[in-house]
């Protein structure tokens, strides 16, 4: 019991002290914003295309929101040196560690959500698959927020966690099949393409919101839980090797 009023502290510190800043929600509002409108308007072709588009804009939304914040939150507590002496504390390591991604995962799926309800009010939704949609935002909010973690535990200063996070988010945009199919790649990226955890969230989007899946749903939902568990235990390990150990 004393451990999960650790983890709700934490989560409240992080959220009070980050997340609810007006810059932040700014930019979890506008990014999705000018992300629509920029490939609505670039697209051309009415309202029809909002729903093709749709799977991308909210698969960016969430991994720009979630290695975005955890980039200045970890890279700036381990600077303050606040970061080691939260690793102090007497609870578990992954639990603590969950306690401060918990926030990052809550942003990036809250940010998901924003293009959705713009998209609302210009196209019919009801036929969209919504048991998908909801557990694939949530997989890909925390796939994208343990890469954050593991990149923010690598590095030193937030300028080295932004720009290795953008080392791994600019090209996941274009190899991940969010806008452009996969089948239209190099065939010497395609296999690039299957090695990115995005990959298989935005299969499930793009068949949850428009019917065009490549893979199946149970494996498109396997391959985001092990990136999940893998991308989690990794960043673990690098903690207890650099400030445990």
């Amino acid at each position: 019991m004393k451990s999960w009023i650790a983890f709700w502290n934490i989560l409240r510190k992080d959220t009070r002290a980050y997340y609810f800043k007006p810059p932040n929600i700014s930019w979890g509002l506008l990014f999705p914003l000018a992300w629509t409108g920029m490939f609505f308007i670039k697209s051309g072709s009415g309202l029809e295309s909002l729903l093709s588009l749709l799977p991308g804009v909210v698969a960016i939304s969430v991994l720009f929101g979630t290695t975005s914040m955890l980039a200045v939150t970890i890279t700036f507590e381990k600077k303050s040196r606040s970061f080691e002496r939260l690793l102090l504390a007497p609870i578990p390591l992954e639990l603590l560690m969950l306690a401060k991604t918990s926030g990052a995962i809550l942003f990036g799926a809250a940010n998901a959500f924003v293009p959705i309800v713009m998209a609302a009010f210009l196209a019919d939704l009801s036929g969209v698959a919504w048991s998908a949609v909801l557990p694939a935002i949530l997989l890909i909010a925390i796939a994208s927020t343990f890469m954050g973690l593991f990149i923010a535990v690598s590095v030193s200063e937030v300028f080295e966690a932004q720009t290795f996070s953008n080392f791994f988010r600019f090209p996941m945009i274009f190899l991940c099949g969010l806008f452009f199919p996969i089948e239209k790649l190099p065939v010497f990226l395609k296999p690039v393409s299957y090695v990115l955890p995005l990959t298989y969230g935005a299969d499930i989007l793009h068949g949850a919101f428009n019917g065009v899946q490549r893979m199946p749903y149970l494996l498109d939902f396997s391959m985001l839980l092990a990136f999940c568990a893998i991308l989690f235990l990794i960043s673990l390990r690098n903690i207890r090797r650099s400030w445990i150990a």
